[in-house]
């Protein structure tokens, strides 16, 4: 499985560290993903983001308005790799 990656934001440093450790994430999994960075505000509201950075995988959003370790996102990681292997 493949994890499509989306990271929203207007390119702070915040966003920065979030890309950075999501694929310092991708990296300890082992898995492939393909990242996108999204500036667009309309992409905020798509997935009721109301703070930035924004972490979306697989078109859900799995965290908003903090940047969450590369640990963290391994966790998030492996969960959502686990539902979808079902």
């Amino acid at each position: 499985m493949t994890l499509h990656i989306k990271i929203l934001g207007g390119g702070c440093a915040n966003c920065d560290r979030l890309a950075q450790n999501a694929k310092q994430a991708v990296a300890q999994l082992g898995v492939e993903a393909t990242f996108e960075k999204s500036g667009d505000a309309a992409e905020y509201q798509r997935y009721s983001l109301l703070a930035t950075p924004g972490l979306v995988v697989n078109d859900r959003l799995l965290s908003g308005g903090r940047v969450p370790s590369s640990d963290q996102i391994v966790s998030m990681l492996a969960n959502v790799l686990a539902v979808g292997a079902n």
